[in-house]
């Protein structure tokens, strides 16, 4: 039986919904057109990219079988409820709503309309995690530092939302462990909303992470560094580079390790550096999100994911309102 291609439609196309559109022809949907509440903007996209401009949402879940959302937050929630109780699927950026009552319906309604549910959280494919994925991984402590030069685009929100929440997302995929607590400061600078934050987050385990987020940095880093025992692992989000320095029993020396004496004798500090294959995140994202809908295969990113990354989120907004 020939294999039927899943139709997508695309709601939302500014910055990132443009970004969107490109990645969607790299896919293997049939992108079947684009919607969006900005009438000039949405006919000048469908010129520009010969896609079909659909008069309403409504329209546009007549004809397709999923819908990514790349609206506004505040628009979220709305459309993927309708997008679910007309039985679609849904791709949809984060943070997944406004709050987290929104999101626990949505979530709520999924299982009863059975529709897969992937969140956006692009960071998750990034080269430098996926070098990690045959890496053990048990972080006993993880820094984190999101700097961003300030761009008025994201300011609707504040910078938990705009920027620490993929941080928060990949600290909670590293960290198995149920949140103990939550501590955090921050302050608005430029926008209404706090544009410099901190947090500590306690695990049940034991282990903790430290998250940093600016978005008013002189300059653009987005670096994580993990501890665990007998290994420390750096990551570089930007340059999409890992570093790795395990400590093991000292045995024959290798050109890339030198050794240590500790109290429990001589070790050898071995430095590797995994191999970045270098691809288009957000591509690979959407073609996970194709095999989930089209082979009835899990969603890599859930709903639940982004439920427990936007309810820490907004823990951590609570401490520093």
């Amino acid at each position: 039986m020939k294999h039927q291609r899943p139709k997508i439609g695309l709601v939302g196309v500014g910055h990132l919904g443009k970004i969107h559109v490109k990645c969607l022809k790299d896919t293997p949907f049939d992108f079947v057109g684009i919607y969006d509440v900005d009438e000039t903007l949405k006919l000048k996209i469908a010129s520009e990219f010969g896609l079909k401009a659909f008069s309403t949402f409504d329209e546009l879940l007549e004809v397709c079988d999923c819908v990514d959302i790349v609206a506004p937050t505040t628009a979220h929630f709305e459309l993927a409820k309708k997008a679910i109780q007309h039985g679609k699927h849904i791709f949809i950026e984060k943070p997944v709503t406004e709050t987290l009552e929104q999101a626990l319906e949505l979530d709520g309604l999924s299982k009863i309309h059975h529709s897969k549910v992937q969140v956006g959280h692009v960071e998750r494919y990034n080269p430098a995690i996926l070098s990690l994925k045959d890496t053990p991984m048990y972080p006993r402590f993880v820094e984190v530092h999101r700097l961003a030069q300030f761009n008025p685009r994201g300011t609707d929100v504040s910078v938990v939302l705009d920027l620490m929440i993929h941080d928060i997302d990949i600290v909670l995929s590293m960290i198995k462990s149920p949140v103990k607590s939550i501590v955090a400061n921050g302050v608005s600078i430029v926008s209404a909303s706090p544009d410099i934050c901190n947090s500590r987050i306690e695990f049940e385990d034991g282990a903790v992470a430290n998250l940093t987020a600016s978005r008013i940095s002189l300059k653009n880093m987005r670096k994580i560094r993990v501890f665990q025992d007998n290994a420390y692992i750096s990551l570089d989000f930007l340059e999409k580079s890992v570093q790795i320095v395990r400590i093991e029993p000292a045995g024959s020396r290798a050109e890339n390790e030198m050794t240590i004496s500790t109290n429990e004798g001589l070790k050898r500090i071995i430095i590797e550096s995994p191999n970045i294959s270098s691809n288009n995140a957000i591509v690979d994202e959407l073609n996970d999100f194709y095999r989930s809908v089209a082979f009835d295969e899990p969603v890599s990113v859930t709903l639940g994911d982004g439920i427990r990354a936007l309810e820490v989120a907004f823990i951590i907004q609570s401490k520093i309102s």
